[in-house]
């Protein structure tokens, strides 16, 4: 692998570091007692670095979005990790009947309502519904959706790489939020199939856990869901044009389950 390739990711470190050092700063100040609570000095770190990172991250992933969501995305939809919503830009209003946005960042919240709004979901309206859990949480979902099994659509657009123990979340997610014959759509980085590239997600990964809020590099996602046996059909696919030696390296996935 390219040294270049292997640290290309400094620069993204240096440029969230710029964008959000003072602002995370400030806000010690105003509240010292973040120190204190690591957990929530990371989503304060982790809000001010989506304002720069997060339009550009989603237009880098727009054609597989526009692939992937205006098809196969419909009735109650659930957006696992929904940052400021930009999932809801590549939703079809005819299909979908709810946009569940679930994030437990709340420094995030504003921004996903208003971009919500550009595309007519608002909880005014009943079509939007924004829920301030974590993935794990699967009993605070299943009681704000109404009950087990209420999500037609599981989303997850670059967030199973940051779930505190994804295997055990994801299975649950599916197991009591999915409708039977209900669909999961995701796009994620994972673990490169490449040694040399993979010996650099894992050299990399402490570091950039503890700098965005535990984003992993080296999560073999696609294969967790793969292997999950309550699938009545299923597929992934690659990103096209993605060069092998991406630290990035992303995987698609669309997958339903049993009736």
């Amino acid at each position: 692998m390219k040294l270049s390739a292997a640290f290309a990711l400094l620069l993204d470190l240096r440029l969230a570091f710029s964008a959000a050092f003072v602002p995370t700063l400030s806000a010690i100040v105003r509240a010292p007692s973040l120190l204190w609570h690591p957990s929530e000095l990371s989503r304060t770190f982790m809000a001010h670095v989506w304002k720069l990172f997060g339009n550009g991250i989603d237009e880098g992933g727009r054609p597989v979005k526009q692939t992937l969501l205006p098809e196969n995305a419909t009735g109650i939809v659930l957006d696992i990790g929904a940052g400021h919503g930009h999932t809801i830009l590549y939703l079809d209003p005819l299909k979908v009947t709810k946009y569940v946005a679930l994030e437990p960042n709340e420094l995030m919240h504003n921004e996903l309502r208003t971009l919500a709004a550009t595309k007519g979901f608002t909880e005014a309206a009943g079509n939007l519904l924004v829920l301030p859990y974590g993935a794990e949480e699967t009993s605070l979902i299943t009681s704000a959706l109404g009950g087990a099994h209420a999500a037609d659509t599981l989303v997850f657009i670059l967030t199973l790489c940051s779930i505190p123990d994804p295997e055990r979340t994801l299975a649950a997610l599916v197991r009591d939020v999915l409708r039977p014959g209900g669909t999961l759509l995701f796009y994620e980085h994972v673990l490169s199939p490449r040694a040399d590239v993979a010996w650099w997600q894992r050299f990399w990964t402490p570091v950039w856990r503890r700098t965005f809020d535990g984003c992993c590099l080296d999560r073999p996602t696609h294969v967790w869901v793969e292997r999950m046996g309550v699938w009545k059909e299923g597929s992934v696919w690659g990103k096209e044009g993605e060069e092998e030696e991406h630290l990035f390296w992303h995987r698609v996935g669309r997958f339903v389950k049993k009736d």
